[in-house]
């Protein structure tokens, strides 16, 4: 249990059986009535934000949230098979609940799989991945009119905005949280 004094940002709480994870909180002390904290929360499992109020010093449970660390094996439509580096079990998780990141995801890679209860509820990418370059239009010198940029297929499929200096079999490295190219790796 932890009261809602103690609330942070990143803190995961339990209510009503489902993990929600603190995105945003303010303490209020109004000139009239008692003092309460106003949060923002995230579910976990549906990604969705709701908005609670809690009183000051009101107990709530902590969620028993566990990261492990498991390698992305391969894809079967939107399923994808995760197997934990510990134990060797493998588990398949839907493309739903990977997200977005989903685009970066490569054969061999090691991520945390978050787990709330025994269930996925999550796949946390690295925060940068190398990737390689597959397609992408020749860049012309002198050509920066449109921001020095041009799409560019990578080999997990994914298509981003590259400079225009990026040619194919070019090996980058992408911010996996914001899709954006960061360098060459």
């Amino acid at each position: 249990m932890i009261s809602s004094n103690d609330f942070r940002n990143g803190v995961t709480l339990e209510l009503d059986g489902v993990a929600y994870q603190v995105i945003e909180f303010q303490h209020v002390k109004p000139g009239k009535g008692s003092p309460f904290v106003r949060t923002k929360l995230k579910n976990l499992q549906t990604g969705g934000v709701v908005e609670r109020t809690f009183n000051a010093g009101e107990r709530v449970p902590l969620a028993r949230v566990e990261k492990r660390e498991m390698q992305f094996l391969y894809s079967s439509g939107n399923d994808y098979t995760f197997m934990d580096t510990e134990t060797f079990e493998q588990m398949t998780i839907s493309q739903e609940e990977i997200g977005d990141g989903v685009r970066f995801l490569k054969e061999n890679m090691l991520c945390h799989v978050v787990l709330f209860k025994g269930t996925s509820i999550g796949v946390e990418l690295p925060n940068s991945v190398d990737l390689l370059v597959v397609e992408t239009d020749p860049g012309f010198k002198g050509d920066t009119a449109t921001g020095g940029t041009k799409p560019a297929k990578l080999e997990t499929g994914a298509v981003i905005k590259v400079p225009l200096f990026i040619e194919e079999g070019t090996l980058i490295t992408v911010d996996t949280r914001t899709g954006q190219y960061i360098g060459r790796a």
